[in-house]
């Protein structure tokens, strides 16, 4: 897998502070309204959607994704490819 952290996202999505199911269902609706190819970088601090919902949702789609947990701050960022 690229090392996508390592890459320039496209847009930045910010969902710290909401509950599931909104963070994914605004990253989803976030990636549909996108056209080509894009990086979104996700900032969520719900474990569930950062850690399963999230994730799942990239495999069932096949967009590449890296999880990255921010200890110090206590979110993730989710980079996601769409290509």
């Amino acid at each position: 897998m690229a090392d996508l952290k390592s890459k320039e996202p496209t847009q930045v999505l910010d969902v710290l502070g909401r509950v599931c199911p909104y963070p994914l269902v605004i990253t989803k609706k976030t990636l549909e309204k996108t056209a080509g190819p894009a990086l979104l970088k996700v900032l969520c601090d719900a474990p569930a959607s950062a850690e399963d919902t999230i994730p799942k949702y990239c495999d069932k789609q096949g967009f590449p994704f890296e999880l990255c947990k921010i200890e110090d701050k206590g979110y993730w960022e989710i980079f996601i490819q769409k290509d």
